[in-house]
């Protein structure tokens, strides 16, 4: 068993409230496209609330971002669910419901086997990565670091 999993945080700015009718796909879509997720091999964990998802939490100032944090076996399965599955056809639209943004809005990291991150660590590292760059603790798809190995003892 491995010792560590692969930790994701993404935000998005959504350009109208969820119950406006110019959302209605993108809120049609969550529960399936969550329960693809949980489906996936390689998926461990998602942040949500009773509701079943994330979309009731609201981490920053502005009410209209959201987060999605789940934590994955490796890179290989975030990956194949991300960009080769339905998932795949719901970002190509992501400009409909979402603001462009210049800033990073992706990180991931390794986190010790069976730990569940808080949305506050998790914005920690987004703005390591936005400060840093990459690194071990806070990296993308693009400059991905591979799993630590664990100290022998």
């Amino acid at each position: 068993m491995p010792a560590y999993e692969l930790a994701q945080l993404n935000v998005g700015t959504i350009k109208y409230p969820l119950d406006d009718p110019q959302m209605a796909d993108f809120v049609a879509n969550l529960d399936r496209i969550n329960q693809l997720a949980e489906n996936s091999p390689g998926f461990i964990w998602r942040l949500q609330t009773e509701e079943g998802d994330a979309t009731a939490l609201h981490p920053f100032v502005n009410e209209h971002t959201l987060v999605n944090m789940s934590v994955w076996r490796d890179l290989a399965s975030l990956n194949e669910y991300v960009y080769r599955s339905e998932h795949v056809t719901m970002m190509r639209r992501r400009r409909e419901w979402f603001e462009r943004t210049e800033d990073v809005f992706l990180v991931l990291w390794w986190v010790p086997a069976g730990w569940r991150p808080t949305v506050e660590e998790a914005l920690q590292r987004l703005d390591e990565l936005r400060k840093n760059g990459p690194t071990p603790g806070a990296f993308s798809f693009r400059h991905a670091f591979p799993m630590p190995v664990p100290n022998e003892t």
